[in-house]
């Protein structure tokens, strides 16, 4: 094999690894990050346990609208809304994919079921308080016919869920779907498929 040959197979391998292979996620709590911390935008403000206080009421369409405001350093602490638990009672689930750079899991939801309606992102970290929430998930989006994978995964059809979660302003980038309406999440996020 020539040498260019063995040098465009590497290439593409690592384009493959770095978008996500769409593999399956087998151990959905043992998946090791392939970034380092240091490269995942406010890793510190990110990964954190979610308080013990009442969350406040919220659909998708009123984050939606919360203002975009400049993006918050690279290392900046959560501040305003972003101390503030939310409880989204009534959304749907519309992609999913695993990030392999950080493990973290995360869902585009809409506030209503239509393919076309504008979406935002809950995130479940890969932190070990969130294991059992992360396995739940798994399990309840295989009973759907979903199966996690570290590729972005359009839904054939949205899944009824709830979610609570602390607020958080992501960077402007391209994330996920072109659905995507929005830099703030729920991050980190607990996701429940409802019955």
């Amino acid at each position: 094999m020539s040498k260019i040959r063995v040098a465009s197979a590497g290439a593409f391998l690592l384009l493959i690894l770095s978008c996500g292979d769409g593999g399956s996620v087998g151990d959905i709590c043992g998946c090791q990050p392939n970034e380092p911390d240091s490269k995942d935008y406010r890793h510190a403000a990110k990964h954190v346990p979610l308080p013990p206080e009442t969350p406040q009421e919220v659909d998708v369409n009123t984050v939606l609208g919360w203002p975009q405001t400049p993006d918050p350093p690279n290392d900046g602490p959560r501040t305003g809304r972003e101390l503030q638990m939310f409880h989204i009672a009534n959304a749907f689930a519309q992609f999913v994919w695993l990030f392999h750079g950080d493990c973290d899991v995360h869902i585009e939801i809409s506030n209503d079921p239509s393919k076309n309606s504008p979406r935002m992102i809950v995130e479940t970290p890969v932190d070990a308080e969130y294991c059992s929430s992360r396995q739940a998930l798994q399990n309840a989006l295989k009973q759907h016919g979903v199966v996690i994978t570290t590729g972005f995964q359009e839904l054939s059809h949205p899944i009824p869920v709830e979610v609570v979660g602390l607020a958080f302003h992501d960077f402007h980038h391209k994330r996920g779907s072109g659905f995507v309406a929005t830099v703030w999440e729920l991050h980190p996020a607990l996701v429940r498929i409802v019955p």
